[in-house]
């Protein structure tokens, strides 16, 4: 059988009248993107230096990781960063809270999701997104370390894009911090072998990721990285970055 008998007939009106509409809806779209991509840039250009921090909806608040996270939030938070996280239960939840509670903005870029939460209540500023690609640039854009925490495929997904645009130059180096050394090791022996000996990634490339237990130590980590560079990020890493 072709292919061409699973598509719609060329001269069927029904089909073409779906498609203009398609198309009409798509050529919205795009505006409706810009307008994302706007009012999040103009709302979260004063909370710089921020830190970004990732890990699961699903960690309960009696969970050890969810604890962690709180603290270390806080402790950035009063160090003078703002935290940013995805604005929803668990790890974000933790990340904002501890932010919310310290001394710098807590930030929320929440989703909107069929199935999903609505966003915490531990938020000084919360943007909501529709469209998870937008969203992902405001946490790239605005961070001056990331922090990940144990997470699903949502957190992998959002480490593996950050480890990507550094890779490839489309954003600029900056700290990578894996929390928890029981749950990451495994990926992070399996990054530093296979992929290495597969030559997939170079071997300078397994430098990016720090992999750290104790909230105080990610802390100093990130003072340590900016200990000879400015947190502002210089003309023409804001050039970089156009390119996200």
């Amino acid at each position: 059988m072709s292919i061409k008998n699973k598509l719609p007939a060329q001269t069927d009106p029904t089909f073409h009248a779906e498609l203009q509409g398609y198309r009409a809806r798509e050529a919205w779209r795009v505006f409706e993107i810009m307008s994302e991509f706007v009012e999040a840039s103009e709302r979260l250009q004063p909370i710089q230096p921020a830190v970004s921090i990732f890990g699961s909806a699903r960690t309960p608040r009696d969970h050890a990781y969810y604890q962690l996270t709180e603290d270390i939030a806080r402790r950035l938070s009063d160090a003078g960063f703002s935290v940013i996280s995805g604005g929803g239960p668990g790890i974000m939840e933790a990340a904002n809270k501890g932010a919310f509670y310290g001394n710098s903005p807590s930030v929320g870029l929440n989703i909107l999701l069929p199935h999903e939460q609505g966003g915490n209540a531990y938020q000084d500023i919360s943007q909501t997104f529709r469209h998870f690609f937008a969203r992902k640039v405001m946490f790239v854009k605005h961070a001056s370390a990331y922090v990940v925490m144990p997470g699903g495929f949502g957190t992998l997904d959002e480490l593996t894009e950050v480890l990507t645009l550094i890779q490839t130059g489309k954003t600029p180096r900056i700290p990578v911090i894996l929390v928890g050394t029981a749950f990451w090791q495994g990926l992070v022996d399996w990054i530093a072998s296979t992929l290495v000996d597969e030559k997939m990634i170079g071997a300078d490339d397994t430098g990016l990721i720090q992999l750290i237990d104790e909230p105080q130590e990610v802390v100093d980590a990130i003072f340590k990285f900016y200990e000879s560079r400015d947190f502002r990020m210089s003309p023409g890493q804001h050039e970089q970055q156009f390119s996200l």
